[in-house]
């Protein structure tokens, strides 16, 4: 009989690809691969992932294959039509999407907007499909002297609102996106606030997601249901809706992301802990800023390194990532990659878990580890929870 977990910590390195998916070429991202591409342009030392078996996933320059790794690794390819945060995050819940959401690759309807400025009682700048730093830089001045918000997208299917925290205010900035939202099919509509004066826009930590409910049952849900208890630290919250999710901390960085685990992780508790640490996709991936990429993979791994040795008997952690944004790959994109997996705590058994066929293997198994087998009314991914855990 598996035995099962008290509890799961889950933290996703947003946009950690490790290698283009075989079907990478239908989305222009043939050769991506975010974490081989950084170490080749810079020295990358990640000695507790690599302890746990990372350099047993890919080669990577500068970190080695473990010959006994410490945890279990392995990496997993997307069934989703996709690769935006979104539905990478939908999927490691359980719930692939056949279907791609939305997005204007030639910039937003013209019918859109017309019907946004009409829904907020404004005019709008912008439209097209852009980078927020480079649109802030651009229109940054125009909306301060008139107030109307800058809207933009990009790739993936998303509609952005910018706003100056001190000319339009954060209350009226979420309620034009919750306008927004009422209305449009997009994945996700976005609150971009910025602050200070021309030459020197800056883009704060006010940002907020809303997204659609996902099209299906999650591991949250089933959890939830089961009545185990599912904690929410970044953005997870604002990605699923709010559904499924007892206890949300929404955090500004990386750094403080982790600095809420390891603080849950010190207080004895049950169920799900998921974990979205965004920086490595929007502060670094986006602006293809490799050293700050490197410099934060380093710094997570140094912070994973004071989580391990708190797990209890009955707890665990797993690293996984949505997708990829190799900062050395062509543009500013998102990537189609495949994720790591890498799992470790005092139950789990160093194993190699292999090529996973959908990210959705990490919710079954999520399920199984926390509230056991065939609970779930057909989650779309295959366990490997009984190879994980040893029996108990």
């Amino acid at each position: 009989m598996m035995k099962k977990l008290d509890r799961l910590f889950i933290i996703v390195l947003d946009s950690l690809g490790v290698g283009a998916l075989p079907d990478a070429e239908e989305y222009g991202d043939l050769g991506a691969n975010t974490l081989g591409h950084i170490a080749e342009a810079l020295p990358l030392k990640l000695p507790v992932m690599e302890s746990l078996g990372l350099g047993n996933i890919l080669d990577v320059r500068g970190i080695s294959p473990a010959s006994a790794p410490r945890g279990a690794w392995g990496k997993a390819a997307s069934r989703t039509k996709g690769k935006d945060s979104t539905v990478g995050h939908w999927e490691l819940a359980g719930v692939p999407v056949d279907q791609p959401l939305p997005t204007w690759p030639q910039g937003i309807d013209s019918a859109v907007i017309r019907d946004f400025e009409e829904a907020i009682g404004r005019k709008c700048l912008g439209g097209g499909v852009a980078s927020g730093t480079q649109i802030i830089a651009e229109l940054g001045a125009r909306h301060v002297e008139t107030g109307f918000p800058i809207v933009y997208t990009s790739a993936d299917s998303v509609f952005q609102i910018a706003a100056h925290e001190e000319v339009v205010g954060l209350e009226k900035l979420y309620h034009w996106c919750e306008i927004a939202r009422k209305t449009l099919s997009v994945g996700r509509v976005i609150a971009r606030p910025f602050i200070g004066q021309e030459g020197s826009w800056q883009r704060t930590a006010n940002r907020h997601d809303y997204a659609l409910p996902a099209p299906g049952k999650t591991m949250l849900d089933a959890l939830q249901e089961k009545g185990c208890p599912v904690v929410a630290v970044g953005k997870i919250a604002d990605l699923f809706a709010g559904r499924g999710i007892d206890e949300s901390w929404p955090t500004k960085s990386n750094d403080h992301g982790m600095d809420k685990t390891l603080e849950i992780a010190r207080q004895e508790g049950k169920g799900l802990v998921f974990v979205n640490l965004v920086d490595f996709d929007s502060v670094y991936g986006h602006r293809r800023d490799v050293r700050g990429y490197r410099d934060a993979l380093e710094s997570f791994d140094f912070r994973l390194g004071a989580l391990l040795p708190l797990l209890r008997n009955d707890e665990a952690v797993l690293i996984t990532a949505d997708h990829g944004c190799d900062p050395v790959f062509k543009g500013t994109d998102h990537t189609r990659e495949y994720v790591p997996i890498l799992a470790a705590g005092p139950p789990m058994s160093p194993v190699p878990l292999g090529c996973r066929n959908s990210f959705a293997d990490i919710a079954a198994s999520a399920v199984d580890l926390l509230v056991g087998p065939a609970v779930w009314s057909g989650p779309a991914g295959e366990s490997f929870a009984d190879t994980l855990v040893q029996e108990g």
